[in-house]
C-alpha cells in the first residue's frame, strides 16, 4: 500500500483528502503542523508527502529542507501562494511539484500517481545507462547521444545539462539548480545561459525545436525532461 502523509492545517481539506485517498487504497497519515509532520515522516516513512506551505508553527519551505536532510520522498506542495518566486523557493528547497489551491481532486491524484511512478523509476540503477526515446538514445555511461543512426555531437556543457534532466525524468529542475550545477553558485542568476544552451539542445535533439516534446520549459521556473 502506498503511504501518503498529508501536512495541512485546514481540517475540511484534510478530511476531503483523507476520504479521497483512502477510497483509492492509499494509506494516509495527517499532520496539522510542521513539527508533527517531521515526527510522522520519520516514524511512518511515507511514500509521498502532500504539504501546505502556510503552517501554524513553521513555513512549509523549512519542512521541505528538513525532510531533504535525510529523505528522498516525493513532496507535492499544495498552496494558495501563486507568486512565481514562492513556487521557485519551494522547488529549490527540494519539492517535486507545486499545485496551486484551489485544485481539482482529479489533478491532484494524477500528480500524486506521477510522483510515485517517478520514485519507482529512479534513481537510475548503475546498469540502467540507456535512455531511449522515439527520436534519440542517450548512453549515460559512454556519454553519447545517437539520433537517426548517427552520433550527436554535444559540448561538455550541453551534455551536463542533458544528463541532469534525463536522470530525473518528469521532475521540474529549477533554473537556479541547473545554473548552480553546471556553472557554479556565482552564476545562479544567469538565466540567459540556460535559454541559449537549451535552444541548442533542442535543435540537436527535437524533431520540432519550436514545439519540444522532450525538453520542456516551465515558464519562469525551470525545465523538465519527458521521456
Amino acid at each position: 500500500m502506498t503511504r501518503v502523509l498529508v501536512v495541512e492545517d485546514d481540517p475540511q481539506l484534510v478530511r476531503a483528502l483523507v476520504i479521497n485517498l483512502q477510497a483509492r487504497q492509499y494509506g494516509v497519515d495527517a499532520a496539522p503542523d510542521g513539527a508533527t509532520a517531521l515526527r510522522l515522516a520519520a516514524a511512518r516513512q511515507p511514500d509521498v508527502v502532500l504539504l501546505d506551505l502556510g503552517l501554524p508553527d513553521m513555513d512549509g519551505v523549512d519542512v521541505i529542507k528538513a525532510l531533504r536532510g535525510w529523505a528522498r520522498v516525493p513532496i507535492l506542495v499544495l498552496s494558495a501562494r501563486r507568486a512565481s518566486d514562492e513556487k521557485v523557493a519551494a522547488l529549490d528547497a527540494g519539492a517535486d511539484d507545486y499545485i496551486t489551491k484551489p485544485f481539482s481532486m482529479g489533478e491532484l491524484l494524477a500528480r500524486l500517481r506521477a510522483a510515485v511512478r517517478r520514485t519507482e523509476d529512479l534513481p537510475l540503477a548503475p546498469e540502467a545507462t540507456l535512455v531511449e526515446t522515439d527520436d534519440f538514445t542517450i548512453d549515460l555511461l559512454a556519454k553519447k547521444v545517437r539520433r537517426d543512426g548517427h552520433d550527436v555531437r554535444l559540448t561538455p556543457t550541453e551534455w551536463h545539462l542533458l544528463e541532469i534532466l534525463v536522470t530525473s525524468p518528469g521532475r521540474l529542475i529549477t533554473q537556479k539548480q541547473l545554473l548552480q550545477e553546471v556553472w557554479g553558485a556565482s552564476q545562479s542568476n544567469k538565466t540567459n545561459y540556460l535559454r541559449v544552451y537549451m535552444a541548442q539542445l533542442r535543435r540537436k535533439l527535437e524533431a520540432d525545436p519550436a514545439h519540444p516534446r522532450y525538453l520542456i520549459t516551465e515558464a519562469g521556473m525551470g525545465y523538465r525532461f519527458e521521456g
